[in-house]
């Protein structure tokens, strides 16, 4: 048995020369779908910068609320001493 390579002769085959021409033949549509993978890639780079820029305006954001839990409880708290030590005055 031999175990060469054999060309197969089927029709389907193109010679270099077909898809050299096949591929000029399709260079817009080629450009084409460069063009419109640079920008899908420009728009998700965008939207990426735009995620970290909301990531970090959201932790800031619970900082903030974190602060003003702590605001709101002390002064809650305060607000009770306070009413506390007006009501044994007046009693």
């Amino acid at each position: 048995m031999c175990y060469g390579h054999h060309r197969s002769l089927s029709p389907d085959r193109r010679s270099p020369l077909q898809g050299h021409r096949f591929l000029n033949d399709n260079a817009p549509v080629v450009e084409d779908l460069r063009g419109r993978l640079a920008e899908t890639e420009a728009r998700l780079e965008r939207a990426r910068a735009r995620e970290a820029e909301l990531s970090l305006r959201l932790d800031e954001m619970k900082r903030f609320v974190a602060v003003m839990e702590i605001l709101e409880s002390y002064l809650k708290r305060r607000f009770r001493e306070q009413e506390e030590y007006v009501t044994r005055i007046f009693s």
